[in-house]
């Protein structure tokens, strides 16, 4: 375009560097680094490194109804590749990968044709001895590519000796770093609903051991542009730092219905508003971290949701704010949440290793067997580093009942029962069992108790969550060396159950 080239988002995103974002909705690219947010409006020649604008001879970033195209010079300030422009006919080539690759002269004028084989058509003569670089070695035909950017097929005897040859990049990638605690992470979510709710917390914390972080559910998207409902106290926050314990507020997406969380993700301007009001809330009442437990997004919003993190941590870091995020457990449905990229930004990444069977499950199950958390444990170490990974584990278990249908005569009857669940916390778990005279039976493939007992011509089935099955999911703690773990939530446990936490976070 008017001498410039510039390559579709798309190509950007799969090709060169998948950190670039495009706002089709305010017309906006952003590229976020360690330090600052770079952002160019459409067809504008300037752009800014946070505050700080620049300018280039040209539009940045141009767009269509479908996509956005990007200078290739702009992309170049943030991406590792090198590029040549050729004409006739205009053609770019990308180098993107670096190291030894291999070079053969042609000992022969030849011809690279699109395809092997002699019927197929020519895309170039090359003359003896111009190196090509080999892609694919064949007995007859081996896939070469030229130096002016031409792929095709040569006749592999009119080729030389291959020799080896390294390519090399002079871009230097910027370092990460993140806050992090000389200690493990013993961290407790608290669930706040109301205001009054905030003055439990002495209560709360006597009964505990140990922890040194907690997480009061205080903030959650009251509207459609970024804007917070807040159940924050300072006096609660006093408390916590008087008694050496950090308080890492928790902001989530599922309290208001009425709210579209993909709206506010994908608008730059609502993202920013977001942003601005939990730092301002992080400031005003003094707390030291933000934990984000946005849950039940769409894989379309994804892209959205990692921007809104690498905005975020970028304000946590200038005010000392640590950013936390929580996970589910990776599944392919869920891979759009990017855990890898979460960690590089944020500074820590928690697993909610639990919820392995809802209210909604078509069976009844643990809610946190030990090989769940396992596998949870591993599949996200692919994307996390142990030292940022938080193992967040259940207070609680679910009561499952199995009511006989009205009428289960019909040999053919696929659902012989209703089935029921009602979660609660491990107090009421004991008292069920001893009200019924259970006898819990332990399970080594579930690493817990379980229990089962008739009340009334209904079945009862419990996987029972105690300190027994919470010390087999804190050996997977220890063993992968995590940075700690967190619970959810507080008042579920029995107070017996921190001497057993505190075997393994200390």
């Amino acid at each position: 375009l008017n001498g410039t080239v510039y390559l579709d988002y798309e190509t950007v995103r799969s090709n060169l560097n998948d950190r670039f974002y495009w706002d089709h909705n305010e017309n906006k690219l952003l590229y976020t680094t360690a330090t600052d947010l770079i952002s160019a409006d459409a067809d504008s020649t300037s752009y800014y490194v946070t505050k700080d604008s620049h300018s280039l001879d040209h539009a940045v970033v141009k767009a269509d109804a479908q996509t956005a195209y990007i200078a290739i010079d702009f992309l170049k300030l943030y991406s590792d590749f090198s590029y040549e422009v050729l004409e006739s006919p205009n053609r770019v080539i990308l180098t993107t990968a670096w190291g030894d690759y291999t070079t053969a002269p042609a000992k022969q004028k030849t011809q690279v044709r699109q395809k092997g084989g002699i019927k197929s058509p020519i895309l170039a003569d090359i003359d003896k001895n111009t190196e090509v670089t080999v892609l694919e070695t064949g007995d007859t035909w081996t896939k070469i590519s030229t130096a002016d950017g031409i792929i095709g097929y040569v006749k592999s005897k009119a080729l030389g000796t291959t020799s080896a040859k390294t390519l090399t990049s002079d871009y230097v990638s910027e370092e990460f770093t993140h806050i992090k605690k000389d200690f493990k992470i013993n961290m407790a979510w608290h669930q706040i609903t109301n205001a009054d709710a905030n003055t439990t917390i002495a209560s709360v914390l006597q009964n505990t051991k140990g922890i040194n972080v907690i997480s009061p559910t205080w903030f959650y998207l009251n509207d459609n542009n970024g804007n917070i409902a807040s159940l924050a106290s300072s006096d609660y926050v006093n408390y916590c730092h008087q008694n050496g314990i950090e308080v890492w507020a928790l902001v989530s997406n599922l309290e208001n219905k009425d709210v579209d969380t993909t709206s506010v993700l994908t608008y730059t301007s609502k993202r920013e508003n977001l942003i601005n009001n939990l730092i301002s809330a992080a400031i005003q009442y003094n707390f030291d971290g933000i934990n984000v437990d946005f849950e039940a997004l769409s894989s379309e919003v994804g892209d959205s949701y990692i921007q809104f993190i690498r905005e975020l941590s970028l304000k946590c870091a200038n005010n000392g704010i640590v950013l936390s995020v929580d996970d589910y457990v990776p599944t392919s449905y869920t891979a759009f949440y990017n855990r890898a990229e979460q960690a590089v930004f944020a500074d820590y990444v928690v697993v909610m290793a639990y919820d392995e069977h809802y209210s909604g499950s078509e069976e009844a199950g643990s809610v946190a067997s030990i090989n769940f958390v396992k596998e949870g444990v591993a599949n996200t170490l692919k994307e996390v580093p142990a030292d940022q990974l938080i193992l967040g584990m259940p207070f609680y278990a679910r009561v499952w009942s199995e009511t006989p249908a009205d009428d289960t005569t019909d040999a053919d009857s696929y659902q012989l029962f209703t089935l029921d669940s009602y979660a609660t916390g491990m107090s009421e778990i004991q008292k069920l069992i001893s009200a019924n005279a259970a006898e819990p039976v332990w399970s080594d493939a579930d690493g817990q108790y379980y229990v089962q007992y008739e009340n009334n011509g209904v079945t009862y089935k419990i996987w029972v969550e105690d300190a027994a099955s919470l010390e087999e999911k804190l050996k997977v703690l220890q063993e992968n060396q995590l940075a700690g773990g967190s619970f959810w939530k507080l008042g579920l446990e029995l107070p017996s159950t921190w001497d057993t936490v505190i075997k393994y976070i200390n």
